[in-house]
């Protein structure tokens, strides 16, 4: 989404002004290309040559200064931005940029720029709670600016707080997927995606549970490549993979939680892919203390008892609905599979052959085919799981959102 981009990044001065060294090599590593302007508190922290010699651009930093007779400095980085990213967004900055005052580069830039902007505060956390930082916030809001809000971490002053400047990688995904949710004519805009993600986990007694090799890797991808249509994605999951931005992720570590939380969501769904590897059976009874090894290596007998098979009651229950499952198997690949379609009364079937190297199970590859009533099967060859995802939507895109 950021690929060929041009972004202007704005940097007060803060402690946190060497993150901003770092996103600078995230945006370009992205696709996009990017020019940097410095207040001079920044340049106190950071010398311009760390950004010139990364962007590979000179640095503003002097609204006088001009590199180009032929253009004004401030107005010529506004009109080449496609959008401007402000971080660290010191509590003068916002305050600046909230009432209009125009007393250096980044400053007046900001306020000739007539593209998105984006506002990563970053302070101590009693500043950023006082009255006039947050009317300060609340005013760029309603100017049409979107704030990024800091975290809360150990900051400079040696204590915990909210004010942190999030990590390069997450102000990329947020800007990356802001921009998504403003680009228009995506397939699946206003669609609601549930997807299902990872091993479930059936307790054995508390220290011990029941589950399979299963990363989540699939279902993320899937989760990104839906939210990436337009489509509001709720990931439901038992993975403890970093959690995707823009989507409402829901952690469900066990089958029956995972059953409960897809159920809840059905009937306002409108694709559900149950791309969990969801244990077929767990422990009956699970032992509330954690079970001792006892003398003269005696046997421990197990008593288990099927879950609940999700993809079989929403085959059965599903309305307007498409209803996708997996089928990892290990031998007889097609057979097992358009088996398992027609039982479950499953719109889709993608299959893999978790026994194939580099395939299924924690590899960040994968190869499947895809099974449809009345249809053909279609094989899409070992690739990476990101490709394979863009893949299934585009193929769901055709079978449901072909307008």
């Amino acid at each position: 989404m950021l690929t060929g981009k041009h972004i202007a990044l704005y940097v007060s001065g803060g402690i946190a002004v060497y993150k901003a060294a770092t996103l600078v090599r995230t945006l370009i590593k992205r696709g996009a290309e990017v020019r940097v302007a410095l207040t001079q508190g920044a340049t106190a922290f950071v010398t311009p040559l760390t950004f010139q010699t990364l962007s590979k651009h000179d640095v503003y930093t002097d609204r006088f200064k001009q590199f180009d007779a032929e253009h004004v400095a401030h107005i010529d980085l506004a009109d080449w931005s496609d959008l401007a990213i402000v971080a660290p967004a010191t509590a003068d900055v916002i305050g600046k940029m909230a009432n209009g005052i125009t007393d250096d580069f980044v400053t007046t830039a900001l306020l000739a720029t007539t593209a998105p902007k984006f506002v990563a505060p970053a302070m101590n956390n009693h500043m950023l709670a006082s009255a006039a930082v947050q009317r300060n916030l609340k005013q760029l809001q309603a100017d049409g600016v979107t704030l990024i809000d800091p975290e809360t971490g150990f900051l400079a002053e040696g204590y915990e707080g909210k004010g942190r400047l999030p990590e390069p990688e997450t102000i990329a995904d947020f800007v990356e997927v802001a921009l998504l949710q403003q680009a228009p004519n995506l397939p699946f805009a206003g669609k609601q995606f549930v997807i299902t993600a990872g091993g479930t986990q059936e307790k054995i007694d508390p220290v011990r549970y029941i589950t399979n090799k299963s990363s989540g890797k699939m279902g993320y991808a899937l989760a990104v490549a839906a939210r990436d249509l337009g489509a509001k994605v709720t990931l439901i999951t038992a993975s403890d993979l970093p959690n995707p931005f823009g989507m409402t992720v829901v952690q469900a570590p066990s089958a029956e939680e995972m059953a409960q939380q897809v159920f809840d969501r059905f009937q306002a769904s409108d694709v559900v892919i149950m791309a969990a590897a969801i244990s077929d059976y767990r422990p009956v009874q699970p032992a509330t203390e954690k079970i001792k090894k006892q003398a003269g290596h005696q046997e421990l007998v197990l008593t288990l008892t099927e879950t609940p098979d999700i993809l079989a009651q929403l085959g059965q229950t599903k309305q307007h609905q498409l209803v996708i499952g997996f089928a990892a198997e290990t031998q007889h690949l097609l057979d097992n599979a358009a088996q398992k379609l027609a039982r479950k009364q499953a719109d889709m079937l993608i299959a893999n052959d978790v026994a194939a190297a580099n395939v299924g199970f924690d590899y960040d590859t994968n190869a499947v085919t895809i099974l449809r009533p009345q249809e053909a099967p279609l094989k899409l060859p070992l690739a990476s799981k990101t490709v394979i995802a863009q893949q299934i939507m585009e193929i769901i895109r055709q079978m449901r959102f072909n307008a």
